[in-house]
């Protein structure tokens, strides 16, 4: 299975995931980002510096396979106000 890294980007610093997660496909790394958007900004809260960061997944050569902005992650919750049946 290939390893994706996630490393975040806010502004000009580069936090670097220096251990990775293997995973199946670049939609398992896309889902693993997600979450930890979410769990980032549920702990963190909505800071502008936070809402402007990104997640950069890279694979084992260091290739950028994904970059997942913050705001992309909080835009595609469900509304809680929503009607379900």
């Amino acid at each position: 299975m290939p390893r994706y890294f996630f490393n975040t980007r806010i502004g000009d610093e580069l936090i670097v995931d220096p251990d990775g997660e293997d995973l199946r496909n670049p939609d398992g790394a896309w889902e693993v980002a997600r979450q930890m958007i979410l769990e980032v900004v549920k702990s963190e809260g909505a800071q502008r510096a936070l809402l402007e960061a990104v997640i950069e997944v890279t694979d084992d050569e260091g290739e950028v396979v994904l970059e997942f902005p913050f705001t992309e992650a909080l835009l595609d919750l469900p509304d809680p106000s929503a009607t379900r049946h």
